[in-house]
């Protein structure tokens, strides 16, 4: 049988990932392969780390993409620091809250599930009802930005209620790196995960990691083994913090560290700041078009992601979201996502992320929607 190549149409990504990518980081992923232990590999490494830091805004050491994707990055933080018996405060208000949930769950760990209704802000004061309820809480896990219901939480606040009950965070960044502003050195974040493929436009497979030095402390004084062998840092510190010369740990994704390498250069010239305007001003265009459709916005203003726009939908395409969708992947080569779980019907998932926050993507969304609807 023969079987040809594989040439998939040009599309718009605008769901919620992955995104589009920018044509630097196609093209860089085209360039030589060399070893990952080559010195010209390990000088790639340590740049990598220096821009992560930046767009993580950290001085932590050990700042390094793991070599899979952001779930695995979550599982990352949860194995390294959680150990049976542990209490876990774990926030669900979407999907990913209750990912973290089952993480916890596997590692022997204990969750107290504080639960806010979906497409709203974790509630400060439940968080702080579980810390005085259960002054033995070890860590305290958060989504900042919400994936499944567009909703950013404040991680700064319950960063700080965290610490003033001596408690670790660990802190969900998958669709907010790049696309809204995060500090994990002002907010004392200890632990925190993303994904390479939404705002920063790279191929998906990469989890950009930060560790502070409280949970690096907190891992090398386990009293158990950690339970998964790839992802336990202490053997994954030997490869990334080690000097030239490294200990083999893995043969790391060489394009696709190319990949990340050029989409962060791109932010570092860009300017953080500037990617975090952009975004937000892309966003108030596509809320001027989508509201002259009718269409309104599931998240209060406030707390509204600009990168992840979650939208009503009228009462009069409910019944046939899913057919014009798929029209729009198919006469458009435009795809934005459904809603999920409890929101599956009720909302689409717009993305405006990286390479994709642009006032042209709005333009053909808008145009395409007014067309179909």
């Amino acid at each position: 049988m023969k079987y040809n190549s594989f040439n998939p149409t040009q599309k718009i990504l605008m769901g919620p990932g992955p995104s589009n990518i920018d044509p630097r980081v196609m093209e860089s992923m085209s360039k030589n392969i060399i070893g990952h232990l080559d010195p010209e590999f390990i000088e790639l490494m340590n740049e990598i780390k220096n821009l992560l830091r930046y767009a993580f805004q950290t001085k932590n050491e050990l700042t390094f993409p793991l070599s899979a994707p952001g779930s695995a990055g979550m599982e990352t933080c949860f194995v390294n620091l959680v150990e049976p018996g542990d209490k876990v405060i774990v926030c669900i208000n979407g999907v990913f809250g209750g990912r973290m949930k089952e993480n916890v769950e596997r590692c022997g760990g204990y969750p107290i599930i504080i639960e806010d209704k979906w497409g709203t802000p974790i509630d400060l004061n439940k968080v702080e009802i579980a810390l005085k309820q259960n002054p033995d809480t070890k860590i305290l896990a958060f989504v900042h930005a919400e994936t499944s219901t567009g909703v950013c939480s404040d991680a700064m606040e319950l960063s700080n209620l965290a610490k003033s009950y001596d408690c670790l965070t660990i802190m969900d960044t998958v669709t907010s790196l790049a696309g809204i502003p995060i500090h994990l050195d002002e907010w004392k974040i200890d632990a925190v995960y993303s994904g390479s493929q939404k705002c920063l436009s790279c191929p998906p497979g990469l989890s950009p990691l930060s560790f502070s030095e409280n949970a690096l402390t907190v891992v090398k004084n386990r009293k158990t083994k950690v339970q998964s062998w790839f992802m336990d840092l202490s053997l994954v510190m030997q490869y990334w913090q080690g000097g030239s010369s490294r200990a083999y740990h893995h043969t790391a994704p060489i394009n696709a560290m190319y990949a990340l390498y050029e989409s962060l250069r791109i932010l570092n010239e860009e300017g953080l700041e500037n990617s975090w305007k952009r975004h937000e001003a892309v966003h108030l265009e596509l809320k001027k078009g989508l509201e002259n459709l009718g269409f309104s916005f599931l998240v209060d203003e406030k707390s509204r992601l600009p990168q992840l726009n979650a939208i009503l939908l009228p009462d009069k395409i409910k019944s046939n979201e899913a057919e014009i969708r798929a029209r729009l992947l198919r006469e458009y080569n435009l795809e934005i996502g459904a809603g999920l779980g409890a929101l599956s019907g009720k909302i689409w998932r717009i993305g405006l992320m990286g390479y994709g926050a642009s006032l042209n993507n709005v333009k053909t969304c808008i145009n395409a929607l007014s067309e179909i609807i």
